[in-house]
């Protein structure tokens, strides 16, 4: 019974989070609606006579009886037409941009950055049942960019302001990502296992790990967090793969160029042998390109699967990439030194 209770419990608050997530848990009902039959004098007057405070919508929704929504008016228009007899439904101007109250947040964000209207109605079943003005559309962006970027931080978003938000409650959205990455990281040590070998011959190697792992890890982090934003505000998608693509691989070629050679004096400068040395040249110009291959097709596969790409954030791609890094540097050494071959 204790079971039943306490599931029907996390249920509830599952489906409560689900719903702050919500066109509807935004929307303002607080709506000046005309009907299209109206005259422009009558439709001036029962404007005015809707008024509550100094909020005053640049559109306004024409519907019928039944609240079905046939278009928008502009208060521009309907203010200064000078011909009090004419009908509402001249006036007005067709709805261009509409959203459900049941679409989700990380849904309709992207397009209402893209088309940055002032207005958006909310429809449905065809009647209007709400609006998005101005002020409750910033906060829908603002709220999606900020569970975005805690997702990006691996912790799942917070349901209540920081200041608000307990010791525990953090516990809980943190824990679950942490323990995530450190299983993953742990097939790092099998890695270095596997090579033991070629660590107990060249000794040297060891001593550029946590430079090649990190310089792969930073180059995967600022591609994906460039990528997921771009992919937020609709600039790239799944069909522009080829294109990303050759921008990273480029940029990341000249990155890797100049890391590569930087790499090769630090490691000249330490007097490992020239055979080391050109061993983390060329790992971190391969891991910086590989880098650059990972963190741009995971993001938009993820997207295309209608997985949040936040998701992927820094920390999991750096994992990856740690992870198949080691297995690059390893073989190449493999094919450089002599002593390993």
């Amino acid at each position: 019974m204790t079971y039943v209770a306490s599931h029907t419990l996390a249920a509830g608050n599952a489906a409560e989070i689900k719903l702050k997530e919500t066109v509807a848990s935004y929307m303002s009902v607080s709506l000046i609606t005309l009907r299209r039959d109206m005259k422009a004098g009558d439709a001036r007057a029962h404007m005015l006579g809707q008024l509550r405070d100094d909020d005053v919508p640049a559109q306004i929704f024409v519907t019928d009886d039944s609240g079905f929504l046939h278009g928008r008016l502009s208060l521009k228009t309907l203010l200064t037409e000078k011909d009090d007899a004419r009908p509402v439904s001249a006036l007005m101007q067709p709805i261009d941009y509409s959203v459900e109250p049941g679409q989700l947040r990380r849904d309709v964000a992207p397009e209402l950055q893209e088309k940055s209207p002032d207005t958006v109605p909310v429809v449905s079943g065809g009647k209007l049942a709400g609006a998005l003005y101005e002020r409750e559309i910033a906060v829908l962006i603002r709220d999606e960019e900020t569970d975005d970027a805690q997702r990006q931080g691996a912790s799942l978003p917070l349901d209540t302001p920081y200041l608000e938000s307990s010791p525990w409650a953090l516990w809980k959205k943190r824990l679950p990502w942490l323990l995530l990455l450190f299983a993953a990281e742990a097939y790092t040590s099998t890695i270095l296992q596997v090579f033991e070998e070629q660590l107990e011959a060249v000794i040297a190697l060891a001593f550029f790990i946590p430079l090649l792992i990190g310089t792969g890890g930073n180059s995967g982090t600022q591609i994906t967090s460039t990528l997921v934003r771009a992919m937020a505000v609709g600039e790239v998608g799944l069909r522009n793969l080829g294109a990303v693509l050759r921008k990273e691989v480029t940029t990341s070629f000249m990155i890797a160029l100049a890391i590569g050679m930087v790499g090769l004096l630090r490691a000249w400068m330490l007097g490992v042998g020239h055979e080391v040395a050109l061993v983390v040249c060329l790992t971190l110009f391969a891991i910086t390109i590989w880098s650059a291959i990972v963190s741009s097709i995971i993001p938009m596969v993820l997207k295309k699967m209608r997985i949040d790409p936040a998701v992927v954030s820094a920390p999991f791609i750096a994992t990856f990439i740690d992870g198949t890094g080691l297995v690059i540097y390893f073989n190449i050494a493999k094919l450089v030194i002599t002593d390993l071959a």
